[in-house]
């Protein structure tokens, strides 16, 4: 018998700082992680440049993975996300011949689950956005009248490009906690915010954050061979 191959997956990051946070998820799935860190594809995106000339920066950055072994991509920005499953979605496009997912469906898909009231919490407006109307996509999906109460932090994102960790993930445990009476589950919308969790285990809500839903939704994604 031909023992199973290790899986690879491929994740196409916009800020350094995921890296060990999804090799670290990867390992524990007994997987292979490759990784591809584009922070310019952010600036990009929220300077409202061409789409065309974006589109173009995401197939090199996508190929480049599968041809390092990515059986599977994963695209950790939420900002970059619907603009990735827009993209490989299209008919007749076929560039990258492997599943490529975005961060955060996994987590809407359990969100909308768990609770009429969603509360979501966004470090950039870039990203309030496209997670409220994933949120809204997988409701109706589900066929439920979600009520969703964003907010949005931020401050937070200045701490977080000044590599000041301990403040960010504080300023993001803080407005979960502004929420926590009034809704049933917490959205942490970017990758980023994961860290944020340890500091709200006292509360009676579920908070949810992306990486770890994510990476195992890729793994059960990757193509039998």
């Amino acid at each position: 018998m031909t023992p199973p191959t290790t899986p690879t997956l491929g994740f196409l990051h916009t800020a350094p700082s995921h890296v060990a946070t999804f090799d670290a998820l990867v390992l524990s799935a007994s997987g292979r992680a490759v990784h591809s860190v584009r922070p310019e594809l952010l600036e990009e995106a929220r300077s409202g440049g061409g789409p065309a000339g974006l589109a173009v920066d995401l197939q090199i950055a996508l190929t480049d993975l599968v041809a390092r072994g990515a059986d599977v991509v994963v695209c950790t920005c939420s900002t970059l996300g619907p603009i990735v499953e827009e993209l490989t979605a299209q008919v007749g496009w076929t560039e990258v011949a492997v599943p490529v997912l975005r961060v955060d469906r996994p987590m809407a898909r359990v969100a909308v689950r768990m609770g009429r009231r969603i509360g979501v919490i966004a470090a950039l407006e870039s990203t309030l956005q496209p997670t409220t109307l994933l949120l809204e996509e997988e409701a109706s999906r589900a066929d439920v009248a979600a009520e969703l109460v964003a907010v949005s932090v931020s401050a937070a994102w200045a701490a977080f490009e000044a590599e000041d960790q301990d403040s960010y993930l504080k300023q993001i445990a803080d407005a979960a906690r502004s929420i926590a009476t009034s809704v049933d589950v917490i959205v942490l919308a970017q990758a980023s915010m994961a860290g944020a969790r340890a500091l709200l285990g006292d509360l009676s809500v579920p908070v949810l954050a992306s990486p770890d839903l994510a990476v195992e939704a890729a793994t059960e994604a990757v193509p039998d061979r």
